[in-house]
């Protein structure tokens, strides 16, 4: 007998469900948020740090302005991601667009900078 996938995909997540209801595993789905969190901005700071050692020769030789706004930028984006995760914020809707706006806004620069640094005439 086929069983669509959509319908064995509900099923499996209506499993795990009513086993952690049942189980009363609230607590330890929690804790493993929290580790999941911790190990998901890790990865994030790993990504980025082994993408900015491959390129870091390229971005010294780049004009003072453009390093300094090019890594303020990358610092606001880490910093509004760690203190998201960290105080477990945004919590709203108002938090989570200020959160999303910043990232854009760091996104926006870093790309900006990359850009003007790669246009050549």
């Amino acid at each position: 007998m086929r069983v669509n996938p959509t319908v064995r995909g509900l099923a499996i997540v209506l499993l795990v469900a009513a086993v952690v209801t049942a189980l009363q595993l609230e607590n330890v789905l929690e804790a493993l948020f929290l580790v999941l969190r911790i190990v998901f901005v890790a990865v994030i700071a790993y990504v980025l740090f082994r993408f900015w050692r491959e390129r870091r020769e390229e971005i010294g030789m780049w004009s003072v302005r453009a390093r300094l706004v090019f890594y303020a930028a990358a610092a606001l984006a880490l910093g509004n991601v760690v203190v998201a995760f960290a105080l477990d914020y945004p919590s709203g809707g108002l938090e989570a667009l200020t959160f999303f706006a910043v990232l854009a806004a760091s996104a926006f620069a870093m790309w900006r900078v990359w850009r003007d640094e790669h246009t050549y005439g």
